[in-house]
């Protein structure tokens, strides 16, 4: 990995944001205050922040699908991707896109899904059976 990213933007709960990120995502709590958490977002900084989350729209066409936009997301290794998607499940998430192939065949062959941490932030998470597909054309 090359450089780190670092996200902030806005939940309505942080005790919900911490059951959601820490307890259903497995991502591990960093530093806080009373107006925002830390999240190691599997191996990147998320920062979330009291207040009201940005709005969002069905425009990102991906395939057969009209995705939600702006979305954060993930890429992990396919055998964590098939992990989390059952620890979602497990924990009754719904999906709005639930776990599926995309490209399948292609270049850039991939898992995906696609759902909402509890103050409606949508969050994709894709899986790749190698890290050199995620730039393939």
């Amino acid at each position: 990995m090359k450089a780190l990213f670092h996200l902030a933007y806005h939940v309505t709960d942080l005790d919900e944001a911490r059951n959601f990120y820490g307890g259903v995502l497995g991502c591990n709590e960093g530093r806080s205050t009373e107006t925002w958490v830390d999240f190691d977002f599997f191996g990147h900084q998320l920062s979330l922040h009291l207040g009201t989350p940005f709005p969002v729209t069905r425009t990102g066409r991906v395939g057969d699908h009209m995705v939600m936009m702006p979305h954060l997301g993930a890429i992990l290794p396919l055998a964590d991707w098939f992990a989390l998607s059952a620890r979602l499940e497990a924990a009754g998430v719904g999906f709005d896109i639930p776990p599926v192939v995309r490209f399948e065949g292609e270049p850039g062959e991939q898992r995906t899904m696609f759902f909402f941490d509890p103050s409606g932030n949508p969050i994709e998470v894709k899986g790749f059976k190698g890290f050199e597909g995620v730039f393939a054309q």
